[in-house]
């Protein structure tokens, strides 16, 4: 089990790391998180032969394992819809009595729920990789707290305890975490982990030796700092200046001089200045993990706008996804978005809405059953969106139809993607209609088209290679070799015999 002193430190890339490790062992390795808090979600199989969602985190656990991703993995996701108030998806279905219980009512609700498929999977896998949430020594939350303890005791778990040095006091966030948990729980933390380090290693004596002494648990892996990875951050919007994406200690978000590729006004010479991508950073954004290729892709520069000044110079424009669309549009404009938006549009320039974006685009919505509001849209699509009840969730095949302006170098191109919705969408009555752009395997329409203004449904685009070659001229390497490079990462910088020893009981006599 991996935990963390704070969130952020980095549980969710070292326990995907270690799912790959120890599968390419040759062992059964599943994912596990008893809870996970994201907007960041993927439509994976369910129960019953119905399909479900669950946190993106797991879901890349699970493909790191060689898994085919499953609600079983992390049985409770809760959605954040506002500050006091999230969806509770358990098994990867909306429960909508749980989402109105009071938090600590329905803890124990949800480990009922959480605490079998973690045995089914302990029953069906050599190794499961659990990964804890937040801090495990949260004092005031600890006797309501399933996600972190509670599971570690269910199974004997042996406990990483990771900490992000580059913040400062890791030594102490360390110590004083160990200290605060109960001895049975302390018993189970087998070693720790400096995560994110910069410089030179042998500063740090003597104090893995001395925190050693204090707690007898050892200090199994110092951990450099490298957040070119590949791997999509789990949850949080960030803002690090770029610098070049192929540095293993530069920031993600970073960007390198464009190669040259079709003359589509996307890409440009390697003369040429860096594409520049803002993402509309509303407080309820979700599926943000989907940007990572831009944010990894040479010659692109990926930032969060979240005032008119940051739209300032951009190319593109993104409304991403949202869980409280209509909430996110009222701040929008609040912020004063709305009009850069439409006069970048008006200047033939992209602007792309995916799902709740798609949504804010059209000219209203309509929420007839009290599920996130209704609002006028943003007037720059035809097209009106009602709230269902019932959530939408699907994986799609895709196909564009034949575009012009902007986004013509997608047209006819083949694609896979994913949908999380309550809105169904339709051309506006009294309007001319948009094209449509995108359609699924069954012909429906879930894309639309008005100059150089878009609107998906489709989550994942930019995660398909045609998108990213049709786009940019260029795609990067797969999902399986980012999983590669994490497994021989911490291969490399944990204490030799470490990760394999984490499976033996430490009480065994050898």
């Amino acid at each position: 089990m991996v935990l963390g002193t704070t969130s952020g430190a980095g549980k969710s890339w070292l326990a995907t790391a270690l799912c790959r490790y120890y599968a390419r062992q040759g062992l059964k390795v599943a994912p596990f998180k008893a809870q996970n808090m994201s907007n960041n979600a993927r439509v994976v199989p369910g129960l019953n032969g119905r399909l479900g969602e669950i946190g993106s985190a797991q879901y890349f656990q699970a493909l790191a394992a060689r898994r085919t991703p499953e609600v079983r993995m992390n049985p409770v996701l809760l959605k954040p819809e506002a500050d006091t108030k999230s969806q509770v998806i358990v098994l990867g279905a909306v429960d909508p009595v749980l989402t109105e219980w009071p938090w600590r009512e329905r803890s124990e609700q949800l480990w009922l729920r959480a605490r079998p498929p973690l045995h089914e999977l302990m029953a069906e896998n050599d190794v499961v990789v659990i990964e804890g949430a937040g801090s495990p020594a949260e004092i005031n939350l600890h006797s309501s707290d399933y996600v972190n303890m509670r599971t570690a005791l269910e199974v004997n778990a042996a406990c990483l305890l990771v900490t992000d040095i580059d913040r400062g006091g890791a030594f102490a966030h360390l110590f004083g975490t160990h200290q605060l948990l109960p001895a049975e729980e302390r018993a189970l933390i087998r070693g720790f982990v400096l995560n994110r380090f910069r410089g030179d290693a042998r500063l740090l004596a003597p104090g893995p030796e001395q925190l050693q002494a204090l707690t007898g648990v050892p200090t199994m892996a110092v951990l450099p700092m490298w957040r070119g990875h590949g791997l999509p951050e789990e949850d949080g919007v960030f803002d690090e200046s770029p610098s070049p994406a192929s540095t293993q200690s530069a920031p993600q978000g970073g960007c390198a001089v464009l190669g040259s590729g079709p003359a589509n006004g996307f890409t440009a010479s390697t003369s040429a200045r860096r594409l520049r991508i803002a993402v509309i950073a509303y407080p309820r954004l979700s599926n943000l993990d989907e940007f990572q290729p831009l944010r990894s892709l040479p010659g692109v520069r990926l930032n969060w706008a979240r005032s008119p000044a940051e739209l300032e110079g951009a190319d593109w424009i993104i409304l991403p996804g949202s869980k409280a669309v209509a909430a996110d549009l009222a701040w929008l404009r609040a912020q004063g978005l709305d009009l850069p938006i439409a006069q970048h549009a008006a200047a033939g320039r992209p602007v792309l809405g995916i799902c709740g974006g798609l949504q804010m685009l059209g000219e209203s919505l309509l929420d007839p059953h009290g599920l996130d509001g209704n609002a006028p849209g943003l007037g720059l699509l035809p097209l009106v969106t009602q709230f269902e009840r019932d959530k939408l969730l699907r994986p799609c095949d895709l196909r564009f139809a034949e575009l012009d302006g902007p986004w013509a170098p997608l047209s006819g191109v083949a694609a896979g993607g994913y949908e999380i919705h309550h809105g169904r969408t339709v051309q506006h009555p009294s309007l001319a209609p948009a094209q449509v752009a995108l359609r699924n395997e069954a012909g429906e329409a879930i894309g639309w088209r008005e100059g150089s203004v878009l609107g998906l449904y489709a989550h994942g685009l930019f995660e398909q290679d045609t998108v990213l070659r049709a786009l940019f001229g260029q795609s990067l390497p797969g999902l399986d070799a980012v999983f590669e490079g994490l497994a021989d990462y911490i291969e490399q910088h944990f204490e030799p015999g470490a990760l394999m020893g984490l499976l033996q009981d430490p009480s065994a006599k050898p």
